[in-house]
């Protein structure tokens, strides 16, 4: 089995939040439906309807993050990086539209391009891997092919 790369932090999240669901969502999930199992005729109970839902996402989200953290190896960051790698910090500059943008390389199950972290399995990120400050790479988006010059890696 290939096991995905993750940072300490992106793991120590996923343990953070699979904690939360299975001593917290679970719990409050089960008398949600315990409750509304009391209002008598299930059929009809929209409350019941709505816990067992929840409970069915609550449960599917901890076996996901369960998988997760069982195909996860912590990559450890050490810098000073000259390339792209795993773990560096890149800001591209779409040659295009001039527009900046600053991310950091991480693994599948952190990646957050809104808030500036973007997975090495995208086709942004794979096509970073290696690259060097001054290197011009051209990825086939969604949008279309996009041209982004790499500006600094750190």
């Amino acid at each position: 089995m290939e096991l995905t790369p993750i940072t300490r932090d992106g793991m120590a999240r996923l343990k953070k939040e699979l904690d939360r669901l299975i001593k917290e969502e679970r719990p409050k999930t089960i008398k949600a439906i315990e409750e509304a199992r009391a209002h008598g005729d299930l059929s009809e109970n929209a409350e019941y309807h709505a816990a067992k839902e929840r409970q069915g996402f609550v449960e599917g989200r901890i076996g996901e993050l369960q998988g997760q953290l069982g195909s996860c190896q912590v990559e450890e960051i050490a810098g000073p990086y000259d390339r792209c790698v795993f773990g560096a910090t890149v800001t591209l500059e779409n040659v295009g539209t001039g527009d900046s943008r600053t991310y950091t390389l991480v693994g599948p199950y952190e990646s957050a391009p809104e808030n500036g972290f973007l997975s090495i399995a995208t086709p942004i990120g794979r096509a970073l891997l290696g690259r060097e400050e001054g290197d011009e790479v051209k990825v086939n988006t969604p949008k279309g092919p996009q041209d982004y010059l790499i500006v600094n890696v750190k």
